[in-house]
């Protein structure tokens, strides 16, 4: 037989309508709400979720909206949102937006549609500029891209560190043709491109900037042209780790042998950067982190809907390989 909420109230010792009010996060006791949760353990009852949708305002789903899930960064973070979803009985929904304003907003409809929890978020900067703490009907939280100053939580890297980093460490190795290029349409990378226009300016070395569509095959044209070129870089800080796939492509297409023609550095510390002859130079972003942080933030958010807006900035880890040491 199958266990129904009557089973799971008989055995918590109270009334069917209390355990869906505890079930449904309904104002009940602390006490009662751990009876209830017992019961539920002790009896196995699974809820009816499409019941409890069609009963309740909200469904029990998180919204996952990402902006390139091709990209490994946005993978490992959506299933550390996944994982803390599942540890609290929640659904997922994950939706990829190509970076496209329109696309976000189709998404952001979507979640309204269907009545999500909460929401986490991977917006361009275009749409992160124009979202007020108003603008969305359900508890939001940004990941890797910043948006209006206290206009909703959010978890970032420390993008100007970070980058700033890569440009001491090149600068360091005797580097002094340092090059920049940075995805278009993410506050993350306008940040990084910031870290890198200070440090080159600390070390007295005029910057070379160039800003390309955040994937591979865009990147790869865009460091062709520029490597072609008599008075290419010495050495490039790419800002994503697709942006970085394209370049070492291009530098591999141009003959160019690294580091000796060319160093490369660039974000997120994925297998394939270890794979390569000679490794390459990145910031390794704590992932696991940022997604469970979001998540936490989402859930005190849905909590305490009223609590000022917070921003969790977390600290990236230079790993420096082959690819940026001075022959």
């Amino acid at each position: 037989m199958s266990i129904g909420i009557r089973d799971v109230a008989r055995a918590a010792g109270v009334s069917t309508a209390t355990v869906s009010r505890a079930l449904g996060r309904g104002p009940v006791s602390d006490a009662v709400r751990e009876q209830v949760e017992a019961a539920v353990r002790a009896t196995g009852y699974r809820p009816n979720l499409s019941a409890r949708r069609l009963r309740s305002k909200a469904a029990q789903t998180i919204g996952l909206i990402v902006a390139d899930i091709r990209n490994p960064f946005f993978t490992a973070v959506s299933r550390a949102v996944e994982d803390a979803a599942y540890a609290a009985g929640l659904r997922v929904i994950l939706c990829n937006t190509d970076e496209d304003p329109a696309r976000e907003a189709l998404y952001l409809r979507l979640m309204e549609e269907e009545r999500v929890t909460g929401v986490i978020f991977a917006p361009t900067k275009a749409t992160a500029d124009a979202l007020t703490a108003d603008s969305l009907g359900f508890p939001t939280v940004f990941i890797d891209r910043s948006g209006l100053p206290g206009a909703h939580d959010s978890v970032v890297l420390d993008n100007v560190a970070a980058a700033g980093a890569l440009v001491d460490h090149l600068a360091g190795q005797g580097f002094s043709g340092i090059g920049g290029l940075f995805g278009s349409t993410s506050s993350t990378a306008r940040e990084r491109q910031a870290g890198y226009e200070a440090a080159m300016a600390r070390h007295g070395l005029a910057p070379l900037v160039r800003s390309v569509a955040p994937n591979a095959a865009a990147a790869e044209a865009e460091a062709a042209r520029w490597l072609g070129q008599a008075d290419r870089p010495e050495a490039l800080i790419l800002s994503n780790g697709l942006i970085l796939m394209g370049a070492v492509r291009a530098a591999r297409t141009l003959g160019l042998g690294v580091p000796r023609d060319l160093a490369l550095a660039g974000f997120d510390n994925e297998p394939w950067t270890d794979l390569v002859e000679p490794g390459l130079t990145v910031i390794e972003q704590p992932v696991a982190e940022i997604g469970a942080q979001a998540m936490r933030l989402l859930f005190e958010r849905i909590e305490h809907p009223d609590q000022p807006v917070r921003k969790v900035v977390l600290s990236g880890r230079a790993v420096l390989r082959g690819s940026t040491r001075r022959e």
